[in-house]
């Protein structure tokens, strides 16, 4: 009999599931991809200022895995014949802007953590953690290396992956390596340096990657290639239970769309998987993914005239104690030379914000970009020309913030679930494109195997 796959949820954990789908099940499954937006792709989006391309959310991913092998993304897009339209950075080196002046990053250093430092650092007998034991990253640098190397290293390098802080992020979430090499390493030297040594690096393999005309390409040849039909902008307002699989109910309470589907990958955020989740009487796992807050950010590129200087780096990031809204900086034309003509204008993208800073964000979009020019030619030591033009990109609840446990209770949500639902996404597993990718894909997996034996 023919099998029908709901995936709700249409970026690009979700688009990825959808194509694992249509590679793993019979030829004849039909996927329904429902986007409560009127748009795919989520926080992959790509624009354009002043002729040049420019990403309104995701800029790139990672090329390489841990183990050594490629990226999720990498695979994913080879997948959709887009692994000879790869591109790399130009530029790599980035800075820390402290006290009105750009600091070359430290090299060597994880997440902004030495591999020594100063510290009371000593060897006390025993791991770090316990064998289950998780705790925020700042907790366990402060005690260890002191608050200096927190505040001005660590916060903004995990700032700038999370919009959050290191004293309220999971160290087993957001650097499980770290967290697996500080239960059995005495001192944090030894676990850093044993937390890299366990990361493989390729030699002469670039560290990222987009692609070229923009990474909004992946978003279209993965919905061409998962054949899927795809819904767009009406919400799922329920998921139910029934004698053969899923109820779906959509669109406004006054006229209820409803699909019947033998099984279902949950492709959206925390809250609204735990809403769903509720409506489907597994009240344990909405619980443990409801608990799941969110940063809100801003992006605002401006395209500046061609011969504004720059420092000859690619960008830099901003320690929260610096006080400014803006809190990391792309130069977008230096980083990525493919981009813009000879002679074409010099975009710098900034983001702002980061967890606990909403109200700062509620600001028109003249304003806000306003204060992102100012603060910019400051942290620069020098005022910028006025932009040619600009734009804002607001991505509110946008990155997840893993609290202490995320993990356990993560897994303990999913171990409640049923055969043949499935969550996939940031929320679970990690930001950046390729943790959302191998997300969706590892959802679609489950489904499959539930529809090949329900």
């Amino acid at each position: 009999m023919r099998k029908r796959v709901a995936v709700i949820g249409g970026g690009i954990s979700g688009l990825a599931a959808a194509v694992r789908i249509r590679d793993r099940a019979p030829q004849d499954t039909e996927i329904v991809v429902y986007e409560q937006s009127d748009v795919l792709g989520g926080k992959v989006r790509t624009g354009e200022l002043a002729g040049v391309t420019v990403e309104r959310g995701a800029e790139s991913f990672l090329v390489g895995a841990p183990d050594g092998a490629e990226s999720a993304a990498v695979r994913f897009a080879r997948r959709l014949g887009l692994g000879d339209q790869l591109v790399h950075p130009s530029a790599g080196q980035a800075a820390l802007a402290i006290g009105g002046r750009l600091e070359t990053i430290p090299s060597g250093t994880l997440m902004g953590i030495p591999r020594q430092s100063d510290g009371d650092d000593r060897d006390t007998g025993v791991p770090l953690l316990d064998a289950d034991e998780d705790v925020t990253v700042g907790a366990l640098v402060r005690a260890r290396y002191g608050d200096d190397i927190v505040e001005r290293q660590v916060d903004p390098l995990l700032g700038g992956v999370y919009a959050g802080r290191a004293d309220q992020l999971s160290l087993e979430a957001a650097m499980p390596a770290l967290a697996a090499a500080a239960r059995t390493e005495h001192t944090l030297a030894r676990a850093v340096r044993a937390a890299q040594a366990g990361t493989v690096r390729v030699p002469g393999r670039p560290v990222f990657a987009t692609v070229e005309g923009g990474l909004s390409r992946l978003v279209g040849a993965a919905t061409a290639a998962s054949g899927a039909r795809i819904n767009l902008g009406l919400p799922v307002r329920e998921l139910a239970r029934t004698a053969h699989g899923w109820r779906v109910t959509l669109g406004p309470a006054a006229a209820p769309q409803v699909d019947d589907v033998d099984a279902v990958v949950l492709a959206v955020p925390a809250k609204s998987a735990s809403r769903l989740l509720e409506s489907a009487r597994y009240d344990s796992g909405a619980a443990a993914v409801g608990d799941l807050t969110y940063a809100s950010v801003a992006l605002v590129a401006m395209a500046l005239p061609y011969d504004t200087q720059l420092p000859e780096l690619s960008g830099f990031l901003v320690p929260a104690a610096q006080g400014t809204l803006v809190k990391a900086a792309t130069f977008f034309t230096r980083k990525w030379t493919h981009l813009g003509p000879a002679g074409g204008p010099t975009i710098i993208r900034a983001s702002l914000g980061q967890s606990g800073e909403e109200e700062r964000l509620q600001r028109h979009d003249r304003a806000l970009a306003a204060q992102a020019h100012a603060e910019l030619g400051a942290l620069l030591g020098e005022s910028l020309p006025p932009p040619i033009a600009s734009w804002v990109q607001r991505w509110n609840g946008a990155l997840p913030q893993y609290a202490v446990r995320h993990l356990g209770r993560i897994a303990s949500a999913r171990a409640g679930l049923p055969p043949g639902l499935a969550l996939a996404g940031a929320a679970y597993d990690g930001v950046g494109i390729p943790a959302c990718i191998a997300s969706g894909e590892a959802a679609a997996a489950d489904v499959c195997r539930y529809l090949e034996n329900p």
